[in-house]
């Protein structure tokens, strides 16, 4: 690359970085970063009484198969409990810092038996970079490999999984929830710095062993082992279902390469078409887009900021993805299959070329 050509980049580079300045400024003067303290509020008693609710129907509905049904509704309830300790997590819900954490420690902690501190490490580094190979620790090589370069390293059945792991996805799926917690537990047990170690430990630890004693109390061994499994798989279920549309099957930013912080967000990010019940299915993480441009705007106004953002980006002529709930899904395993057959056109970031890499 020329000198000529060198500084013309930086200077696209520097004009691009003050985009997201002028939109950060005209999302502030219109007051949609301010706290929703009665949705909140509102949304942190119902999800408590409805966890308390479940708990009145298990000793109800007592030595019954129906019991399963009841394990499925505790399952809405924790994924409920789930996204607020992601809003708390996000600085979305009360101004102090203090009572966000500890929001996020009761809900993720004593509701989920969920690590926050954890969860909100691992998050913060995705909000960071997401999409970029090597810095998101979303898209860290593990069962699903995101990446052609990861599935060419693999042989046997290893192999094998990857060319068809698309199929294998929504399966995969039933077993997140028991790997969150398997995550938070090690997390808070191995070595090195984890903020508020004891105090994570203890709150994730003993509602862990509480939920399991208070099951075999309350039920028959066999009707307790279901319980719980039935709860867990559909835990995975609806959180990971929620969270996966988001970035999933979108470009891939390559190692190292510079993206401004705009189209970073905006290019990796997928929004959900759906209306209230998609809302409700997905916490808000369906305005995917608008969540990390403004990570720590309250859930309800991201459909406000939407039109604002949407129309900003045409102008800018970037790129702005939002597609139907199932389509999304179909989107998800047509991309993990073509990764699976090294398909490197499934994971091109659209700005390499703008940037010179």
């Amino acid at each position: 690359m020329s000198p000529d050509s060198s500084g013309a980049v930086l200077a696209g580079a520097q004009r691009n970085a003050q985009d997201y300045s002028a939109l950060a400024a005209h999302v502030r003067d219109s007051g949609l970063l301010r706290r929703r303290y009665g949705y909140y509020w509102t949304r942190m008693i119902a999800v408590v009484l409805a966890f308390a609710g479940v708990w009145v129907l298990v000793v109800v509905v007592g030595d019954s198969w129906w019991q399963l049904a009841v394990a499925a509704a505790l399952a809405v309830v924790l994924t409920q409990v789930a996204f607020l300790g992601h809003d708390s997590a996000h600085r979305q819900i009360f101004e102090s810092n203090a009572w966000n954490d500890w929001t996020a420690r009761i809900f993720a902690g004593g509701f989920a038996g969920l690590s926050a501190s954890w969860w909100r490490n691992k998050h913060n580094k995705h909000h960071s970079v997401p999409n970029q190979e090597g810095a998101d620790p979303d898209i860290a090589p593990g069962v699903v490999a995101w990446t052609s370069d990861v599935v060419e390293s693999r042989s046997g059945f290893r192999g094998w999984f990857g060319r068809n792991q698309g199929w294998f996805f929504f399966p995969l799926l039933t077993l997140e929830g028991m790997s969150l917690h398997i995550s938070s537990v090690r997390a808070l047990l191995a070595k090195g710095p984890v903020p508020n170690r004891k105090v994570d430990a203890t709150i994730v630890i003993s509602r862990i062993v509480l939920y399991i004693a208070i099951l075999l109390v309350l039920l028959p061994p066999g009707k307790a082992v279901a319980f719980f499994f039935v709860q867990m798989a559909l835990f995975g279920v609806f959180l990971g279902g929620s969270f996966a549309p988001n970035h999933k099957g979108m470009p891939i930013i390559p190692a190292g390469m510079k993206v401004d912080f705009l189209r970073r967000q905006v290019l990796t990010s997928r929004n959900i078409r759906g209306g209230v019940a998609v809302d409700f299915a997905m916490g808000g993480l369906n305005y995917q887009v608008e969540h990390h441009l403004f990570p720590s705007m309250p859930r309800p106004n991201l459909k406000h900021v939407q039109p604002v953002v949407r129309e900003y980006c045409e102008r800018l002529g970037v790129k702005y993805t939002e597609v139907g709930f199932f389509e999304s899904y179909r989107i998800i395993v047509k991309y993990l299959n073509n990764v699976g057959l090294a398909d490197r056109g499934a994971f091109d970031c659209p700005v390499a070329a703008q940037y010179g890499r």
